[in-house]
Parts: C-alpha cells; structure tokens; sequence
C-alpha cells in the first residue's frame, strides 16, 4: 500500500457465501504506483452481516480507514450487476458517488454479455424452457458415479466409432473426454460449454436416459428420464441447441478476449462492434445452413424432421386451432431473428451511447506514443 502514496484509486468489491453461510465482502484496489504502472492490490476480506447496499459501504469505510484510505479519493467502481451494487437509487455505486462524484462506475464488460443471455432468456419462452431441459437432463444423467461411468463408456465408444469411419480428424488435443458443463447465470461462458458439451454428447445422455427408463431405482426417476428422453429427441429441442451454440460462440469469442490482461478500452469496444456485425450477419445469411446442419444432426440420431411447408401448430394450443403461417415461418421468424434481434437489443442497451463515449474519452487519456488516441475534435 505504499506505494499508492495516498493518490486516487478505484475500487473493485464482490461479495459471496463462504462454507460456513457467511457473507464475505472481497476488496481490491486499483491504482498507479509511483514507477507509473497499473497495480491491482487484494487488501482483504471483511465479514459482513447482509449485503445491502447501506452495510457494504460501511464495511468499505471502516476498511479503509484502518488503511489510513478515504472514499473522496475514489475514481473508479466496478462491481457486478447486482442490484444492490448497480441500482441508480440506493446502490453501492450511488452511495459511493455521494462521497466521491468521480468516482464512475463501469460495469465489467464479460459479465455484461453473460446477462444478455440471461436477459433473452427471461423473454424467449424457448431459450428458457431449453436451459431449463439442459439442466434436468444433466442433473439426472450426473446423479450418481454408475450414470457418469456409462456416459464415458458410451462417449468413448461414438469417438472410436467416429474416427473408425473417417469423421473425426485425429491430432494431439482433439476428441478429449467432454465433461457434463452445467450453466450458471452469473459464470462467463458457462452456458456456452453447456449447449456446446451437450451437442456433442447427445447420443451418449440419450443412451443413458434410455438405461434410467429401464433400470432406475424409483418410478419417478423413469417417469421424469421418460419425459426429458421426449424432449430431447424433438426438432424444436435440436434447432434450439443449435441456435443458441452459435449465437453464444460469437459473444463467447468476445468474453474470452475482454478477459485478456493485455486488453485495452478502445480494443473492448472495437470488439463489441465487431460482435454485433458477426451476429446481424448470422442472421442474414445463415439461416437456411442452419436448418440444414439441424437436418443432418436429426437424421443421424433418428428424431423426426417436419415438413417446413406445413401450418405450424402450437403445442399449448388445441390442434383445431392451426396457425395461418407455415413451421418453417416458425423456426424463422419467430425463433431465429427474434432471438438473435433480442440479443442485439441487449448489447445495444447493456453499451449504450453513453458508456461507450465515455470508456472512449478515458481511452483518449491513455499518454502512449504522446496521447496518439486523443482527439479535440470529438471533445
């Protein structure tokens, strides 16, 4: 501490549960140190007693002030998008700015597109029904070693029988053993692996929910494996997976760069940018190849393929009342440029105008090769 010799600062806080069920608030610190270079410093962990806004900030402050430190020298905030770290009323950033007015608060752009998932998922019935069936069926298929064994064994054997018949390319790293990735809301990346593991195991946790059916202990452990083995084995089911794995790879690519060290703010944007072109051409231009590459995936696990000229008819309606447009309207219009639309809408409202203008005025700060990024004109 030192070294910060009493200058601004920003301030990262996150709180979580330890083992014992106690709410632990983690601190760190982020400053220039007098050799002019960036310094992330963990200066510790405080037990709180809840984590309202209001009880946060005292713990900070009475933090600080053992560090001889005062929120009037905050500069930065950055938190999750808890409401009780980002809320515009009563939230740790609000009370923090009360005590420090520059003390901005910029929210961390990898947690930002993890919620765009949630978000999307909270309109689309059918993103949420999907992550909801991912996460049973997983639960299930993961509920005890025997099932785990089986899955190896039955993914190892499709491996070999793949490579046997040429369609997968052997090298040093491919075809590794997958593991069962289970999603969390609040985990960069996660669903991504999810949907993704899931895909390429499919025939595996089909094989083993086809074992629950038969050999499961309780009628309601055949009955629910009953039930998800339906599901699963749907075009809708199948289309779904799909969409969601190649949406989600683009704003996963994203993640996997903001996360860099090395990354810098006028990079960060660049990529948003670049993100929200690769999704607009996706849905452009590649709707028909991935109604195709649904096909094929049908085909080769036997699940009933629609004919797309068909009237669509809603499953939670009587078959009476048939829809005037046709299913490949459906998975089109109402599925694909929906989904993909609402995501775009939550990148843009998640980066706004706002935001965006002023990471790009800090970038211009930034005195590499003689403050090269600045610009008066845009100021």
């Amino acid at each position: 501490m030192d070294d910060l010799n009493g200058d601004f600062f920003a301030l990262l806080v996150d709180e979580s549960c330890d083992v014992l069920r106690k709410e632990q608030l983690t601190i760190i610190l982020r400053y220039v140190n007098r050799c002019g270079s960036v310094v992330e410093h963990f200066i510790g962990i405080v037990h709180v007693r809840n984590t309202s806004a209001l009880c946060l900030k005292e713990a900070i402050v009475d933090y600080h002030a053992q560090h001889s430190l005062s929120l009037s020298y905050v500069r930065g905030q950055c938190y999750d998008g808890a409401s009780n770290m980002q809320g515009d009323l009563r939230g740790l950033k609000t009370l923090i700015q009360q005590e420090s007015k520059s003390a901005y608060s910029i929210h961390c752009f990898a947690h930002q597109f993890q919620l765009t998932l949630v978000a999307v998922s909270k309109k689309c019935l059918e993103v949420g029904e999907l992550v909801l069936l991912v996460s049973n069926v997983l639960n299930i298929v993961g509920g005890s070693f025997k099932r785990m064994d089986d899955l190896r064994e039955s993914q190892a054997e499709k491996v070999q029988e793949a490579l046997d018949m040429g369609e997968l390319e052997t090298s040093r790293g491919l075809n590794q053993e997958l593991g069962l990735a289970r999603a969390a809301d609040t985990r960069w990346g996660s669903h991504y692996k999810s949907f993704k593991n899931f895909i390429s195991m499919f025939g595996s946790i089909i094989d083993v929910l086809d074992t629950i059916v038969v050999d499961a202990r309780t009628l309601e452990e055949r009955a629910k494996a009953k039930g998800y083995l339906s599901t699963c084995q749907t075009f809708e089911v199948a289309f779904m997976l799909h969409l969601m794995r190649d949406v989600l790879g683009i704003t996963n690519e994203l993640n996997t760069s903001l996360q860099k060290k090395e990354q810098d703010i006028a990079n960060a944007i660049l990529l948003v940018e670049v993100a929200k072109k690769r999704l607009q051409k996706l849905r452009e231009e590649e709707c028909d190849s991935l109604i195709d590459k649904v096909s094929a995936f049908c085909v080769k696990y036997n699940i009933l393929i629609p004919n797309f000229d068909d009237f669509y008819v809603n499953s939670e309606r009587s078959r009476r009342k048939v829809a005037d447009y046709t299913i490949l309207h459906h998975y089109r219009a109402d599925i694909f440029f929906k989904i993909i639309d609402w995501q775009v809408q939550e990148l843009n409202a998640r980066f706004n105008e706002v935001t965006t203008n002023l990471l790009v005025g800090i970038a211009c700060l930034n005195p590499v090769d003689s403050f090269s990024s600045f610009d008066i004109n845009k100021f």
